[in-house]
């Protein structure tokens, strides 16, 4: 099993979601998250004074799939979530040694 997580732009949240769902992928986590990649935030003018936006507002997406679905689930996040523009995100892929369905007991796969 791996974990997949990907950290994408807010506005892409929806499409990202659609995308899993067409992978049938049967849950997810969300959460918002504050971050900078490359780009370092960037500048901002408000009533004349320049301040620099140091953390921009990001989406954390998290699933947990079997090992065959991986591929066409970080190509489906991937493309959702792809405007062409800095700060479109990253995933990562890390494995998953156990998962332990808390109401039935099951675990591994069949947890999922």
């Amino acid at each position: 099993m791996k974990k997949v997580e990907a950290i994408i732009k807010p506005f892409k949240l929806d499409e990202v979601k659609e995308a899993l769902g067409a992978a049938e992928v049967h849950g997810i986590t969300v959460s918002e998250v504050k971050g900078f990649g490359r780009q370092r935030g960037h500048t901002e003018l408000y009533r004349g004074a320049e301040y620099v936006v140091d953390f921009l507002p990001k989406v954390k997406v998290e699933v947990i799939v079997a090992d065959d679905q991986l591929d066409a689930v970080v190509e489906a996040i991937a493309s959702a979530a792809k405007t062409g523009r800095i700060g479109d995100g990253k995933i990562f892929v890390t494995s998953v040694e156990q998962v332990v369905r808390i109401r039935t007991g099951e675990t591994g796969e069949a947890a999922l």
